[in-house]
């Protein structure tokens, strides 16, 4: 039979190569010399904090000896946690996936790992090291495809938000994906999915998918408020980190009017407006609800004058600009409204450009929930650049050199919606900004 080289069979030749004693060695790599000496006569398994001091103390790449680890922790000796736990962590740390999967697969023919292994992937979650993360999620997932428990559709959850990025197909296969999962997730989570999943489809123009998820979050929220009473509140504060349950209630009632608006009810999206302006009904009296309610309120006011323009009343414009200009992180939002309701109603916004040109440029844009959905904000922009070249090029103030060819968007977006294809133009912003009329 042939021998397998073991990792000790490997430090017993880089011994005899340069003439050291087991103890010269192990006082060299700041391990006890009786325990490097039951390691080579095969007594003890090599722990993982000795493995790196080892690979370290023979000159040697850190994960030289990954492979043959997995091995000898999982085939040569019974798998223990306390050794297999680091070594996953460090695998993850220097990007080895081979091993994790080794390990991982293996583990799982004894499902009593399942649970310890989702903690690694919640560690890793949490460091954001999402290629590691999502290996382990899709294997423990895979291991309770048939249980239905939380655990699975929290991996699914986690997978949900870590495949969301720029390509809209995918993001719609992978909203597709969680939603049968949504009901089984706890009810912190719950929640996140349902409002993630909303504006992954607001994100999408979905606008039907979009109230189905909203209705469920403003009743799941409904729910929980009524259930944790005045004397839950402290649990309320303690489970509820990421947003207070009121503000799900109120968001849900935002997404509500969002949605009226993206089918064009402009009348009934500013019927919705004092649902999420009304905070008589809150009990919480901190000074984060002060805060969050003030959010609400200005989005509110904005969202008033704004639907009231989209409704074609162009009379509102000014008060709307003015107001708009004292909510910094509305401003964009605000313009690419603006000129996208100019080239509509054929309106002359030259004096809004000029006054918001600063805020042009794409930038990431806070609320006091933190930072806005990049999906919509990066589509929103995207889809700002080509309003703004359409209204330039409708009133032809441009030269030659105010269209830069070299910012065609050659990469082509596909309409998930419409299945064609869009290319962007985008206008030279300071030459055509600093050829248009000063307002006054």
């Amino acid at each position: 039979m042939e021998h397998v080289v073991k990792i000790r069979d490997e430090i017993t030749a880089y011994l005899t190569r340069h003439k050291l004693s087991v103890h010269q060695f192990a006082v060299a790599c700041g391990i006890h010399s009786g325990t490097l000496s039951r390691v080579m006569k095969g007594q003890q398994a090599l722990a993982m904090n000795h493995l790196t001091r080892v690979t370290r103390g023979m000159g040697l790449p850190e994960d030289y000896f990954y492979s043959k680890y997995v091995d000898e922790c999982l085939f040569d000796t019974a798998p223990t946690w306390r050794r297999l736990r680091p070594f996953l962590l460090q695998c993850a740390a220097l990007s080895r996936l081979d091993c994790i999967e080794r390990v991982v697969q293996t583990l799982l023919d004894n499902l009593l790992y399942a649970p310890l292994l989702f903690e690694v992937a919640e560690e890793l979650y949490e460091q954001q090291n999402w290629p590691a993360a999502a290996l382990i999620y899709e294997n423990v997932g895979a291991s309770e495809k048939y249980q239905h428990s939380e655990r699975l559709a929290l991996c699914q959850y986690r997978l949900f938000m870590m495949n969301l990025g720029d390509d809209p197909q995918k993001n719609l296969i992978a909203a597709t994906l969680l939603e049968n999962y949504v009901d089984k997730l706890d009810e912190v989570h719950q929640l996140e999915a349902l409002k993630q999943l909303a504006d992954t489809y607001i994100a999408l123009q979905k606008w039907d998918k979009v109230s189905e998820f909203v209705e469920e979050l403003l009743r799941v929220s409904s729910v929980h408020y009524d259930l944790y009473g005045e004397s839950d509140r402290t649990y309320n504060s303690q489970r509820f980190k990421k947003m207070p349950l009121y503000a799900y209630i109120l968001h849900a009632h935002l997404l509500r009017s969002s949605t009226q608006e993206g089918i064009g009810d402009y009348k009934t999206a500013l019927e919705i407006i004092p649902l999420y302006m009304d905070h008589s009904w809150i009990r919480e009296d901190t000074e984060e609800a002060k805060q969050i309610t003030a959010q609400y309120t200005e989005w509110g006011i904005a969202n008033n004058y704004l639907y009231r323009l989209m409704d074609g009343q162009y009379d509102v414009l000014d008060e709307y600009v003015e107001y708009i200009s004292t909510q910094e992180n509305e401003i964009f939002t605000a313009l690419f409204k603006i000129v996208q309701l100019a080239n509509q109603y054929n309106w002359n916004v030259d004096h809004v450009i000029q006054r918001f040109a600063d805020y042009i440029p794409y930038r990431t844009i806070y609320s006091v929930f933190g930072e806005y959905d990049r999906l919509i904000l990066k589509k929103n922009h995207n889809q700002f650049r080509s309003e703004l070249a359409t209204y330039y090029l409708s009133r032809k103030r441009y030269k030659g050199d105010e269209i830069s060819m070299q910012s065609v968007d050659l990469s082509a977006q596909i309409d998930c919606t419409e299945n064609v294809i869009r290319g962007t133009i985008s206008v030279d912003f300071e030459i055509a900004i600093s050829d248009m009329p000063k307002p006054g």
